[in-house]
């Protein structure tokens, strides 16, 4: 009998071990997608426009979030930097919006240096 109750505890121990170890396996993939990057992004206004909005969203999706400027704009020949922007992916894209209701965008690779310029070449959405 006394064979009988330790064998049970044996197999109720590996059985744990087996259990607590798939959980973790089955969560470190789901821990390493939900891990932000934080990061600093600095947005260059080198064109003739004055930026009155930016918004960021995920490269492949329009889900823009809220308008990071606030009630600040980035005057032509100006530059702002959006700080601690915490994102789950390595790149983002910056939408900006100028007077004219113009949306300008560019995906941006998160690290250090993380920069996007904007010029009068870079193509914008009028709405037309």
């Amino acid at each position: 009998m006394r064979n009988s109750h330790a064998d049970t505890e044996r197999k109720a121990r590996r059985l744990f071990v087996l259990v607590a170890a798939l959980c973790v396996f089955v969560a470190l993939p789901l821990l390493a997608r939900a891990r932000a990057r934080t990061a600093s992004i600095n947005v260059v206004n080198s064109s003739t426009r004055e930026i009155i909005h930016i918004y960021l969203a995920h490269a492949d999706q329009d889900d823009w979030g809220q308008n990071q400027l606030g009630d600040s704009s980035i005057p032509s020949g100006q530059s702002f930097t959006i700080s601690n922007v915490s994102w789950d992916q390595s790149q983002v894209k910056v939408i900006a919006e100028d007077r004219d209701g113009c949306f300008l965008s560019a995906v941006v690779t998160l690290g250090d240096g993380a920069s996007w310029t904007v010029t009068n070449d870079t193509p914008a959405d009028c709405g037309l």
